[in-house]
C-alpha cells in the first residue's frame, strides 16, 4: 500500500523514511525536492541515495488534484476548480498584487457552518479534505505559476485559509499541513503570511494558539448577537462575548498585535451608521481593555438566491470613516475577481450536497433577516 507524500509534515515525513531504513536528513531532501523544487518524479531527485529512489516509487505517490477548470479574471486573478472525487470540487484562488501574491485555499467540501452571505454555506457540506488535499492546492498553484509566470523565486508569498470550508472544523489536516507552510525546508512562509480565518470556533481557536500560532482572521460581521445569530449561525453555541474572550488569549500567542476582524456589509441589514457605533464600542471595551483589532469591510458578492445586496459604496466608506475616527484602524477591502466569481463569499464549486441545502435555502428565503436596531452605546 502506497502513502500520499502530501499528507506529511517533515516529522511525518521523517517517520516514513524511518520506516524505509532512510535517516531524517534523506527525509529533509524530499521534502525540499517535493516542496522547494516542485519535483513529481523520484527518479530525478538526484541527491537522494539510489536505494531510496529505487524504495519511493512502490512506497510512495504524490497525489496530485485533477483541474476541472481554470478561469483567469480580467485583473490577474486566478481561480481553479479541483476535483477531490465522489462527485466533490473545491476552489483555490490567487490574488496577485504589487508586493505579494495571495493563495485562497479550501479546507473542506463545502461547508457546515451556513452564514447567510457566503455562497459555499448554502450549498451544504460534504467532507473534511485532507492534509495532503489541501497542500496540493498549494503546491499545483505555485508550480503551475512559476511556469506560467516564467519565474525561478517563489511566486506565492502569502497563504489565507479562506476559501471553502471552515479551517478549525478540520483541525487534524489543517495543523499539518500550516506546519509545511511554514518549514524552511517546505514553502518558509512566517506566520504573519499564513492566515487562518474563522468564524468562531472558540476551543479549536485556543488550541491553534498552542499549536500552531498564525495570523488569524475572525468572521464578525455584527455587533451584537441576536443579529450575529442570523448571519452566522455558529453564533448560537459561542456568542461574542466568548469569541472575543478567545480573540484576548489568542494575542500573546500570534505573530501580529492584532486580530483581523472580518465584516461582510449587507444593505439595510448591518451597515447603519448606529452598526458602526456599536461594533466600535464592542472592540474597544469589550473585556474593560477592548479587543487589538484592525476591521476589514467587505463589500458583499451577490450570488443566486441569496435575498441580500450588497451596501452602497457610500454605505460602506460611512462605516468606516466612523469606525477609523473611534481608533480602530479599517479598511475596505477590495473586490478582485468578481468576474469569475472568485470574490470572498463566492466560492461554491461543483460540490455534491448531502444537507437539504436546496431546501434549507427555501426556508431561509420564508424567513428573511430581522433588521435589529442596535442600542445606542451607553
Amino acid at each position: 500500500m502506497t502513502v500520499n507524500l502530501f499528507d506529511f509534515d517533515l516529522d511525518g515525513l521523517t517517520a516514513f523514511c524511518e520506516q524505509l531504513g532512510e535517516k531524517r536528513f534523506r527525509a529533509v531532501q524530499l521534502f525540499r525536492w517535493i516542496h522547494q523544487k516542485g519535483e513529481s518524479d523520484f527518479s530525478r531527485m538526484t541527491d537522494l541515495a539510489r536505494s531510496l529512489r529505487e524504495k519511493l516509487p512502490s512506497a510512495a505517490t504524490l497525489n496530485t488534484l485533477p483541474v476541472l477548470s481554470r478561469q483567469d479574471s480580467a485583473d490577474g486573478t486566478i481561480k481553479w476548480l479541483f476535483d477531490v472525487g465522489g462527485g466533490n470540487a473545491v476552489e483555490s484562488v490567487f490574488i496577485p498584487e504589487d508586493d505579494r501574491g495571495t493563495l485562497c485555499v479550501s479546507s473542506q467540501a463545502g461547508c457546515a457552518v451556513g452564514c447567510r452571505f457566503c455562497s459555499t454555506g448554502h450549498q451544504g457540506f460534504s467532507r473534511n479534505l485532507t492534509t495532503g488535499e489541501i497542500l496540493a492546492q498549494l503546491w499545483q498553484a505555485e508550480f503551475f505559476l512559476r511556469q506560467h509566470l516564467k519565474r525561478t523565486d517563489r511566486v506565492i508569498t502569502n497563504v489565507v485559509m479562506m476559501g471553502m470550508g471552515e479551517p478549525l472544523q478540520n483541525y487534524s489536516a489543517l495543523v499539518p499541513a500550516l506546519r509545511v507552510m511554514l518549514d524552511d525546508h517546505g514553502y518558509g512562509l512566517s506566520r504573519r503570511r499564513v492566515t487562518v480565518s474563522t468564524s468562531g470556533v472558540v476551543p479549536m481557536m485556543d488550541r491553534l494558539a498552542q499549536d500552531c500560532p498564525v495570523a488569524l482572521a475572525v468572521s464578525l460581521h455584527a455587533p451584537n448577537d441576536p443579529l450575529r445569530d442570523q448571519l452566522v449561525p455558529l453564533n448560537r453555541k459561542y456568542p461574542l462575548a466568548e469569541l472575543l474572550d478567545a480573540c484576548v488569549r489568542y494575542l500573546p500567542h500570534a505573530p501580529r498585535d492584532f486580530i483581523t476582524f472580518e465584516y461582510c456589509m449587507l444593505d439595510g441589514v448591518n451597515d447603519t451608521p448606529e452598526h458602526a457605533r456599536e461594533l466600535l464600542h464592542l472592540v474597544k471595551t469589550h473585556g474593560g481593555r477592548g479587543v487589538p483589532c484592525k476591521i476589514n469591510l467587505i463589500p458583499f458578492n451577490p450570488f443566486p438566491d441569496s435575498g441580500l445586496k450588497c451596501s452602497p459604496r457610500a454605505v460602506v466608506q460611512r462605516f468606516g470613516q466612523i469606525l477609523n475616527e473611534g481608533g480602530v484602524v479599517t479598511t475596505i477591502r477590495k473586490t478582485r475577481g468578481d468576474d469569475i466569481d472568485a470574490a470572498c463569499g463566492q466560492l461554491a464549486g461543483d460540490v455534491l450536497d448531502r444537507t437539504n441545502a436546496a431546501q434549507r435555502m427555501a426556508q431561509r428565503r420564508e424567513a428573511p433577516i430581522r433588521i435589529i436596531r442596535p442600542e445606542r452605546p451607553a
